[in-house]
C-alpha cells in the first residue's frame, strides 16, 4: 500500500509531483532558454545593422561594438546565462542541462518572423519533437536533494563513485588533448567536441555546487566561509576555459551545424551521467520513470538533430552540410560561412555559449 502510494504520489499532475525549488529551477531554466534563444536573433539583428554602414564581423571587423542593438543582444545573453546558473541551485541537472534544447526552437521561430528565415516543414517537427521531449522530462524529473551545507555536496563530490568519474574523464581529455587532438583534430569532429563535453559535465557539477552555496549564503546560512566554495570556483573557472577553447577550434574547424547537435547530445548525456553518479537522482525514482526520462530525451534528440540537419533546407531542395569546412581562404567558394565569435555559439548545450561558452 505504501509502495502504492508513492508511486501515485510521484506520477501525480506535475504541479503536485513537483516540490517547490524544481518549479524555481524550471522557471528559471525556460527563462534561460527564452533570453538565450532571443539574444542570437537580437545580436544577428545588429550585425546585421553594423555591417550594413561598416566591415561585417565575419571579415574581421568589430564595427557591431558601436551598435546598440548588438549590445541589447549580449545583455538578453548574459542574463540568460546567469538564470541558467542559478536553475542549478534549484532544480536536478537532469531536469535543468535538457532544456538548453528549447533556445534553439526560440531562435528558430524569432529568425522566421523578424529575420524571415523560413523554417522548413521538418524544422516545425523537430521543434515539436524537442517541446514534447522536454514535457516528458519535466513531468518525470526527480525532486531536488535537500542540501544544507555546501560541505555536504563536497562529501557527494568526494565519494569513490564520482571520485571515479571524475578520474576516468580527467585520462580521457589528456588523452584527447595530447594524443588525438595533434594526429585527428583537424579531420575527426568528435575529438575536440569530447574534450568539451568530458570537461562540460565536470563544469555543470561545479555550477550547481557553487549555485548551492550562493542559495544558502543569500538566505542567511555563510558558504563563504568554506574551503571547498572556492574549490568549486576554481574547478568552475578551469573547466570553462577548457570548454570555450576547443568549442572555439571545433566551431572554426567544422560546419556548425554539425557541431551544434553533437555537442548537445554529447554535453547532456554526460552532465545526467555525472549528475546521476554525484547527487544518486536516480535513487529517489522508479524505473518507470528513469525510463520515461530517458524516453524524453531521445524525442528532444532527434528534435534537435532533426531542426539542425533542415534549418538550410529550402521546401524542395536537399541541405547541404558538409561536416569538414575548408581552411578560411576557401570559405567563400564554399558558400557557408563560419560563424563569427560575434555572434556567439551557447555552451549549455545547443546553449555551449558566449558568456560561458562561447564561451553552459
Amino acid at each position: 500500500m505504501a509502495t502504492e502510494t508513492s508511486t501515485s504520489a510521484a506520477g501525480g499532475s506535475w504541479v503536485e509531483g513537483m516540490s517547490a525549488d524544481n518549479i524555481k529551477g524550471l522557471v528559471l531554466a525556460l527563462s534561460s532558454s527564452f533570453f538565450i534563444g532571443a539574444s542570437f536573433i537580437v545580436k544577428k539583428k545588429g550585425l546585421k545593422k553594423a555591417g550594413a554602414s561598416g566591415v561585417r564581423a565575419g571579415v574581421g571587423g568589430y564595427s557591431y561594438l558601436y551598435e546598440p542593438l548588438w549590445w541589447a543582444g549580449m545583455i538578453t545573453m548574459i542574463v540568460g546565462e546567469v538564470a541558467n546558473f542559478a536553475a542549478y541551485a534549484f532544480a536536478p541537472a537532469i531536469l535543468v542541462t535538457p532544456l538548453g534544447a528549447l533556445s534553439i526552437i526560440i531562435s528558430a521561430a524569432l529568425a522566421d518572423i523578424m529575420l524571415k528565415e523560413k523554417l522548413h516543414i521538418f524544422g516545425i517537427l523537430g521543434c515539436v519533437l524537442c517541446v514534447v521531449g522536454s514535457t516528458t522530462i519535466v513531468l518525470h524529473a526527480p525532486q531536488e536533494r535537500a542540501i544544507e551545507s555546501v560541505a555536504e555536496v563536497w562529501d557527494l563530490a568526494t565519494e569513490p563513485a564520482f571520485l571515479s568519474y571524475a578520474a576516468i574523464v580527467l585520462a580521457a581529455t589528456f588523452v584527447l588533448i595530447y594524443y588525438f587532438i595533434p594526429q585527428y583534430g583537424q579531420t575527426h569532429i568528435m575529438v575536440y567536441i569530447g574534450v568539451c563535453s568530458l570537461v562540460g559535465s565536470l563544469s555543470v557539477m561545479s555550477v550547481k555546487a557553487l549555485g548551492i552555496a550562493l542559495k544558502l549564503t543569500f538566505s542567511g546560512v555563510n558558504q563563504l566561509i568554506y574551503p571547498q566554495t572556492w574549490l568549486f570556483t576554481i574547478v568552475v573557472v578551469a573547466c570553462i576555459v577548457t570548454q570555450m577553447n576547443y568549442l572555439n577550434k571545433a566551431l572554426d574547424t567544422f560546419n556548425t551545424a554539425v557541431v551544434s547537435p553533437i555537442y548537445y547530445t554529447m554535453f547532456t548525456s554526460l552532465t545526467i551521467l555525472a549528475s546521476v553518479i554525484m547527487f544518486k537522482d536516480w535513487d529517489r525514482q522508479n524505473p518507470t520513470q528513469i525510463v520515461t526520462e530517458m524516453c524524453g530525451f531521445v524525442t528532444i534528440l532527434s528534435g534537435t538533430f532533426l531542426l539542425h540537419k533542415t534549418k538550410d533546407m529550402v521546401d524542395g531542395l536537399p541541405p547541404t552540410l558538409p561536416v569538414r569546412i575548408p581552411k578560411h581562404a576557401d570559405d567563400a567558394a564554399e558558400g557557408i560561412p563560419l560563424r563569427s565569435a560575434a555572434e556567439g555559439i551557447p555552451l549549455r548545450s545547443p546553449r555551449a555559449t558566449e558568456s560561458f561558452r562561447s564561451t553552459l
